[in-house]
């Protein structure tokens, strides 16, 4: 896989623009591309996320909010789905599903791990357990 990626262009929170790409330069990255109407990313893929960013404490871990068609994320709703109201990582938005579909993404989550030279290292699919050991051995091959 190693494609070099140029940039990841999304929105935080409060609607400002950035590039995640220049904004983690240098970082090894975890991102999960999510919804919160999918219930597989809510109950599983995002806990797993906080999981391997504990774990994990060298990498950045970073959600985006797929938007589609009735299925928008607002900072309220995005906050909404935690118990704590606040996020426990930076998730950005991604007006028009436009980085889903840049990652060609196979639906939600989809996880990218991203490694610190800015090269795609996996792209991998899915919250079940297939998904998280994958993710397991991508994170642990970069040895981190």
């Amino acid at each position: 896989m190693n494609t070099e990626i140029e940039s990841i262009h999304v929105l935080d929170l409060d609607g400002v623009a950035t590039d995640l790409m220049e904004l983690y330069k240098n970082k090894v990255l975890l991102i999960i591309i999510y919804n919160n109407d999918c219930l597989g990313c809510t109950g599983r893929a995002i806990p797993l996320a906080y999981e391997f960013q504990q774990k994990y404490p060298s990498i950045q871990v970073a959600g985006i909010h797929a938007d589609f068609v009735n299925r928008e994320g607002t900072k309220a709703s995005i906050k909404s789905i935690f118990t704590s109201g606040e996020n426990p990582f930076p998730i950005y938005i991604d007006k028009h599903h436009q980085v889903y579909d840049q990652f060609k993404s196979e639906g939600t989550p989809q996880w990218l791990l991203i490694s610190e030279k800015g090269e795609l290292f996996r792209s991998i699919f899915g919250s079940q357990d297939n998904a998280k050991n994958r993710l397991f051995y991508a994170l642990e091959s970069l040895s981190l």
